[in-house]
């Protein structure tokens, strides 16, 4: 499936989407069914462009993809592996998990609108950081192996919007409005 867009935002913002873990929980590539859902919220948001890190499974998608051989370290690997890739007029980064298939493009937003108040901006859902979670560019470096998670950050209240969802296993996906329509 290929889409066509036309980008009017300028934000200096790209989305960097994670797929690139194993999905051993799951029992297949699960970025076969959540990665595209994904990519839609993200490009109903105001990024620029959106790159996905793919690692253990090579698989089709709508968007730009560079694969990351470290994946196996960490989800810090793989981000830093997409920070690598992005291009020069990439300001910021707003990472986004492609197994969150519930992910509301408005906070995705929310982040950018509080883009200045630190070097990374996190989305938390009823006090609990989760994401998409925005990295400016001078923070790129100070990425962990197990990702930002582990670094400060501002946080920005999503309450409102909802979770983004972290599927591990096929039954949550069962007769979901994100599961494929193919068997």
């Amino acid at each position: 499936m290929r889409h066509t867009f036309v980008r009017v935002s300028d934000t200096g913002v790209w989305a960097v989407v994670l797929a690139a873990g194993a999905s051993s929980r799951f029992g297949s590539p699960k970025q076969r069914v959540l990665l595209e859902p994904v990519l839609e919220a993200v490009r109903q948001s105001s990024v620029d462009d959106v790159l996905v890190v793919l690692g253990a499974h090579e698989v089709e998608t709508s968007a730009r993809t560079v694969h990351c051989p470290d994946w196996e370290r960490g989800p810090g690997a793989s981000l830093r592996c997409g920070l690598s890739a992005l291009p020069a007029e990439a300001e910021a980064a707003v990472v986004v998990l492609g197994d969150g298939p519930d992910l509301a493009p408005e906070a995705i937003d929310r982040l950018i609108a509080h883009r200045g108040e630190g070097p990374i901006v996190a989305a938390t859902y009823d006090g609990i950081r989760l994401h998409p979670v925005l990295i400016e560019r001078d923070a790129w470096s100070t990425i962990p192996d197990e990702g930002a998670k582990a670094l400060d950050a501002v946080l920005v209240p999503c309450d409102d919007l909802g979770p983004p969802g972290d599927v591990d296993y096929a039954d949550e996906v069962l007769n979901s409005r994100w599961s494929s329509p193919d068997p």
